[in-house]
Parts: C-alpha cells; sequence; structure tokens
C-alpha cells in the first residue's frame, strides 16, 4: 500500500474518532451547533472513505484504456467531498430554522465543550499532519481532505465560544443563529473546493512560478539547440504534463538530438516532481524566432 493510501486511511480512523466524540457532545448538551459540528464529521468521515479510493485508484499504472494514467481520479474525489459540503450545510440550515424558531435551554454544556474541544484538537493534529504529506507528495485528494479538516477546526472554535456564551446570556437564539454562520462557512468551503477541482479536470496550466521553473530548465539545459517553442503545460493529481518543440540545427544526427532531450527531461524530472514530458524535434527551418530565443 502507497504511503498517500495510508494516510488516507488514517483519516477514516480519526474522523470516525472525532464523529463519536462530537456526536457524545451534541447528545449531553442537546446544542444544534454542535450537532451541525457533529453532522459535518459524518461529511468528513464519507469525504476520508472517498479520498481513499482516490488516491487508490489515481495509483494505478497507466494501461490500455488510460494510456495517461488514473491521475485525475483524485480530483473526482475532491468534487464529491465539496458536494457533500454543500448537502451538509443544507441539513444544518434547516437545524438552525426549527432551532430558531422554537429555541430550548442546554443541558451540561461545560462537559458537551470540554468534549467537542477534544475532539477539535484530534482534527487540528491531523489537518497539520494532511496538509504537511499533501503538499508534499502532490495529493488533491489529501490537499482537499486538509482544508475540509481545516474548515472544521475553525468552525469548531467559533461553535465552542458561542455555545460557552448562551447560558452566560441566557440568550437561546444564540445557539441556532451560530450554527447557521457554521453552515455558511461549510458553503463557501465547499464552492471553494469544487472550484479547484473543476479547475483539475478541465486541464489548468501549472501555477506562474512552476511554469516560470520550467522555462529556465528547458533554457538552462538546452544547448545546441535553436530554441523551443509551444510549451504547454497541465496538472492532473501528483503528475505535471508539459510538452514543448525544440528546434534543432538542420545538420544536426538524431542521435545528438536525442541527447539533447534526454538532457532536458532529466533535468525537468529533478526539477518539477512528477513530470511527464513530450518534446516534438522540429528542423531549423520551424523556428519561429529567427534570433533564437530559449524558450517560448
Amino acid at each position: 500500500m502507497e504511503k498517500t493510501q495510508k494516510l488516507a486511511l488514517g483519516s477514516i480512523a480519526i474522523g470516525i474518532l472525532v464523529l463519536g466524540l462530537k456526536y457524545l457532545a451534541y447528545r449531553v448538551t442537546g446544542s444544534i451547533a454542535l450537532y451541525s459540528d457533529a453532522l459535518e464529521s459524518v461529511i468528513n468521515v464519507a469525504t476520508a472513505i472517498a479520498a481513499f479510493f482516490a488516491v487508490r485508484w489515481s495509483a494505478v499504472p497507466a494501461d490500455a484504456n488510460h494510456p495517461y494514467g488514473h491521475h485525475k481520479a483524485e480530483y473526482l474525489s475532491a468534487v464529491l467531498e465539496g458536494v457533500l459540503i454543500v448537502i451538509a450545510a443544507m441539513l444544518v440550515l434547516r437545524e438552525a430554522y426549527n432551532g430558531f424558531i422554537a429555541p430550548r435551554p442546554l443541558d451540561a454544556p461545560l462537559q458537551g465543550l470540554l468534549i467537542n474541544a477534544g475532539a477539535s484538537a484530534v482534527n487540528a493534529i491531523w489537518c497539520f499532519v494532511l496538509f504537511r504529506y499533501g503538499r508534499l507528495w502532490r495529493s488533491p485528494a489529501l490537499v482537499a481532505d486538509a482544508r475540509h479538516l481545516w474548515t472544521d477546526v475553525i468552525t469548531s472554535g467559533g461553535v465552542i465560544v458561542g455555545v460557552a456564551l448562551v447560558p452566560i446570556t441566557g440568550w437561546l437564539q444564540l445557539d441556532p443563529i451560530l450554527a447557521s454562520f457554521v453552515a455558511v462557512n461549510i458553503l463557501w468551503s465547499g464552492w471553494r473546493l469544487v472550484r479547484e477541482s473543476i479547475g483539475g479536470l478541465m486541464d489548468e496550466a501549472i501555477p506562474e512560478e512552476t511554469l516560470v521553473r520550467v522555462k529556465e530548465i528547458i533554457s538552462g539545459n538546452a544547448e545546441g539547440a535553436i530554441e523551443a517553442h509551444d510549451l504547454r503545460t497541465r496538472q492532473a493529481g501528483r503528475a505535471t504534463f508539459i510538452e514543448f518543440h525544440l528546434v534543432v540545427p538542420g545538420t544536426m544526427s538524431v542521435s545528438e538530438s536525442h541527447g539533447v532531450c534526454d538532457r532536458i527531461e532529466g533535468a525537468l524530472r529533478k526539477g518539477v516532481e512528477g513530470a511527464i514530458i513530450t518534446i516534438h524535434v522540429e528542423p531549423e527551418e520551424k523556428a519561429k524566432h529567427p534570433g533564437g530565443v530559449p524558450v517560448v
């Protein structure tokens, strides 16, 4: 089992633990805000399961039906997470509305808040782990899971403060109002997640800073060539696809031009993790800039 799969599997276990703690906090207090927090944890478990299968599927090698691999499976998982987040927000809003119409006092708020705080601490630690290794291993599914958990940590902090104020102020409507704010925050998180995932599915170009590095690497290792043009890039999960045309002198042999390509490819693989490179070699009459430019 790959390291990303192990981490995704760990998210499922952590999600179940946190869900149990938050549901216990809700049962102890009867707070709608804590209920909304527990409901989001149900979504955390579902998305963790989706992330695990997406990471597992994306690791499957390329085959006849998928010659470019299965990297985009992780984006599908992230889209699913976004949809589930939106559904959770709708359920929270419904409960918040009912609670606002018919508010009721909370039971044993201190015990419930302590339990919820413990669950949030577990989430925060695991969120840090997912962010660190998700970015290090370039896994969209793990990063999406981390962002979702971070939203959960922030909203849980707000919920804890708000629920603690209910018995102090005596304002029972504060509980459902707080739950509504949690729902809005969840909706925003879901929208961002879906937007970024759709960008990956639509073959958006790599980030500008990575593109600049790619151009520098090609320019610094293209000795013997005339120019490189028509550079195209796209990101697909942990894979970065790089394609361009390399113009070489007409007198250069196939073996020599192949050597130049090998040198560039080797440098790109060292400088850009997960790089998959395609170079189309062209004779000098195909140059688009007579003066010669390193990369266009």
